[in-house]
């Protein structure tokens, strides 16, 4: 798609490239290009970002794989190899689709990059993480153009159908042979813009289960909605503590929402069977047993007729360590606080890729260096401004090197 009229862009320079409007760094108009690539759901271009990625890998002379995890569905491997490739790597990853947009509601077209008077820079993907792409691909260029080299290798992995639950993406990979090739010793994922002056680090996430209550049956049809009652008074009282002086993120809380209603063929017919699907995120310092215990005991309060069901359920409960004793924590902490930024610590709310990287037992830190900034991943006019962009470019700069020159581990010599 071609870029509004206002910003003056070209495009169809050498190599198919976006050549740069006066004045504006190279790296804001390969963002700008990546992000009019129409990843979107439900029918996301990966070709074009296939064939972007292979223009990528050539102009930075790192070789490429493609691993087809299920049909049409393509994760894509940069290699830059270390010094000492027996020991474990670090892997920069991030994803190639985007979530739908309402253009409506939007004051920019959502693919067409626009940047305003102000530098902001609006598209789907701006955020959610078309920029982490970019930032790591242009880290790494200026890293190669000095001559560096490290002691593990590096691994950049762009993987498809984050959006859609991961069940086509990273949740395949990890349990394919060639990401077990990888050897991975700790990797970095998506995390979240920050409103304030702190850049927003996560160790952890939320498990997801996503499910139905069902009630058969005229008697215990009635019985719906003092079955979600519970739930859903629970829910309040839960989100009730994050004004409290616990001082509790929405990461540290377990969340019920209402998001589904099913049944009924008449406003004066008691239907013979409900449903009511319910999103539920837990955190993973919850005992998820005793958590289904509760749930359990909400039906058996409601009668005999009222079950349950998952569509999905995740038990994954792995957090990455945070101790300064901990090496990859101590090397991504002191780099930031070398370069004089504030690091707040929290469980991801929501649901990335980490949470797959986690489960086979690779550390894993949530990290968008992207603060004073509104968040608005999944929103309408969702944006960056180009110095955050630029800036974040900076910060992989700095914290590749010191995360791929870890020393080796005892259990590594």
């Amino acid at each position: 798609m071609l870029p509004d009229k206002e910003d003056g862009d070209g495009s169809g320079g050498a190599g198919g490239q976006i050549m740069s409007p006066k004045g504006e760094d190279p790296s804001v108009s390969l963002f700008r290009e990546y992000l009019r690539l129409r990843t979107v759901h439900p029918e996301p271009d990966y070709d074009g970002a296939l064939r972007f990625l292979d223009r990528i890998a050539v102009e930075l002379g790192l070789p490429i794989k493609k691993i087809e995890v299920c049909p049409g569905k393509v994760v894509t491997i940069l290699t830059w190899q270390g010094t000492n490739p027996n020991l474990k790597s670090v892997l920069l990853n991030s994803h190639t689709d985007v979530v739908p947009v309402f253009q409506e509601h939007w004051i920019h077209d959502a693919f067409s990059a626009f940047k305003d008077a102000e530098g902001n820079i609006y598209g789907r993907g701006s955020q959610d993480m078309k920029c982490v792409t970019i930032q790591y691909i242009q880290a790494v260029r200026r890293l190669k153009a000095e001559g560096q080299k490290f002691l593990r290798t590096l691994h950049l992995t762009f993987v498809p159908d984050e959006e859609v639950g991961g069940e086509k993406g990273m949740e395949t990979f990890v349990r394919h042979p060639e990401f077990q090739k990888l050897n991975i010793g700790f990797a970095l994922d998506e995390g979240l813009a920050n409103p304030g002056n702190a850049f927003t680090v996560f160790y952890g996430e939320r498990n997801v289960w996503l499910g139905c209550l069902l009630s058969k049956g005229l008697p215990s049809a009635v019985q719906a909605g003092p079955v979600m009652a519970p739930g859903l008074w629970r829910t309040r009282r839960l989100r009730s503590w994050l004004n409290t002086s616990q001082c509790l993120t929405l990461g540290d809380v377990a969340t019920v929402n209402l998001t589904m209603v099913k049944g009924g063929v008449a406003y004066n017919v008691i239907p013979a069977e409900m449903d009511a699907g319910f999103d539920l995120r837990i955190p993973p310092t919850v005992n998820l047993q005793e958590f289904e215990k509760m749930i359990q005991g909400w039906c058996k309060e409601a009668g005999d007729d009222v079950t349950y069901d998952f569509a999905q359920k995740h038990m994954n409960q792995n957090m990455t360590s945070t101790q300064e004793s901990d090496p990859w924590w101590n090397a991504f902490s002191q780099t930031c606080k070398e370069m004089d930024m504030t690091l707040q610590k929290e469980i991801f709310p929501a649901a990335t890729d980490s949470r797959f990287i986690r489960a086979v037992g690779i550390p894993a830190i949530g990290f968008s260096p992207m603060n004073h900034t509104p968040i608005l991943l999944h929103d309408h006019n969702e944006y960056l401004n180009e110095r955050v962009f630029l800036r974040g470019i900076d910060v992989y700069k700095k914290l590749i090197p010191a995360l791929a020159n870890v020393p080796a581990s005892p259990d590594e010599a």
